[in-house]
């Protein structure tokens, strides 16, 4: 009975995943991704999509400016209003604007009455003038067409696949703001990575579709949503779970919170916003997609020692427990055997720590 009941003692059981979730954690760490719970150490290994967002994820996020074109104004003025109403986002584009902005207005007047909408711009006060800079998309729902000659310059830059900003001035067309991009240099290599798992690769992003066009085509990327709504990103995430997918989400910035939360994983890019990092389960210190990658690896090689662990620890009851049965096992070698039983599950675990990826 005593050396049942030592036999049948489920250590290797208790230890099969905490030690493999444990050790992987580290190797993770190492590799500068971070996880908020074991468990998405699990959830990541079994998810079929993987979704980008566009700007500073899978590209650089060092915009710009390439164009100005400006009525009613003259060029500093129009900066000095632009420059101010920006100078309060942390978003790419605004930086970009005010670095623009500072290299020719040393003293930017401080914006009051400031909101932003998600996804299609930001409107302030400034100089007592009610500024709003959007994108197209806003511009052509709340107010009247685009002058024809600047029109026909916004689907120019479009084209070029420059990301192109609408600037109002009390209600009046007052500008136009063009923007650019560069792919990281890993970028392509990751998402090659990604396909080469087997996964889907899409690609998410409020810019204008022949941007988003030019940059998914850059990366490799087939599937895209363009012209998305902070929203309309989370609200797909949801359609394709709906449709029996499991969907990572992978994002930098504010307007991709709502998406990272809702994903079956979320994996913020640690060079972003503290918002994105908030809402993801999985951050990657650096900017590099290759750890996105790694973290995926890591996590179906874990599920993999798991199994092994489960598999090693099942085995020695169920061929131990008949010999302890029939009275053939001392409750020594009962103890002996149980030991390195919980021993072979935590060396296996370790191997963890030297895995490749």
């Amino acid at each position: 009975m005593i050396a049942v009941l030592i036999i049948a003692c489920p250590c290797a059981l208790g230890l099969a995943t905490p030690t493999s979730v444990m050790v992987a954690s580290g190797r993770a760490a190492q590799l500068g991704i971070l996880f908020k719970e074991g468990k998405f150490l699990e959830l990541l290994g079994k998810n079929n999509i993987v979704m980008f967002d566009k700007t500073g994820t899978i590209t650089k996020g060092e915009l710009q400016v390439t164009h100005l074109y400006v009525e009613q104004f003259s060029e500093n003025a129009f900066l000095e209003l632009i420059g101010a109403v920006e100078s309060v986002s942390t978003h790419p584009v605004a930086k970009a604007i005010v670095t623009r902005a500072e290299s020719k207005i040393h003293n930017l007047p401080n914006p009051t009455e400031v909101e932003f909408f998600p996804g299609y711009g930001v409107k302030a006060t400034v100089n007592g003038k009610k500024v709003v800079i959007s994108n197209p998309r806003y511009y052509k729902n709340n107010y009247s067409s685009i002058p024809g000659k600047a029109s026909l310059l916004v689907e120019e830059l479009e084209e070029e696949g420059k990301t192109v900003m609408i600037v109002t001035v009390d209600a009046r067309f007052a500008g136009i703001v063009a923007v650019a991009d560069e792919i990281k240099p890993t970028s392509k290599r990751a998402i090659s990575r990604l396909k080469g798992l087997g996964l889907e690769v899409v690609m998410l992003t409020g810019d204008n579709k022949s941007t988003a066009l030019d940059v998914a085509k850059q990366a490799g990327i087939k599937s895209l949503y363009a012209e998305v709504t902070p929203q309309e990103k989370a609200a797909i995430v949801q359609q394709l779970q709906k449709e029996g997918n499991r969907v990572v989400m992978v994002g930098d910035g504010i307007n991709d919170a709502p998406a990272l939360t809702v994903a079956d994983v979320g994996i913020a890019i640690g060079t972003g916003s503290d918002i994105a990092i908030e809402s993801a389960d999985v951050t990657v210190i650096t900017g590099d997609l290759n750890r996105v990658v790694d973290a995926i690896k890591i996590s179906k090689k874990t599920i993999i020692n798991i199994k092994q662990n489960f598999l090693w620890a099942f085995l020695y009851n169920i061929f131990m427990i008949p010999f302890a049965m029939f009275g053939l096992l001392a409750p020594w070698v009962a103890g002996a055997a149980m030991a390195f039983s919980s021993v072979s599950v935590i060396l296996n675990s370790l191997r963890l720590k030297k895995v490749k990826v």
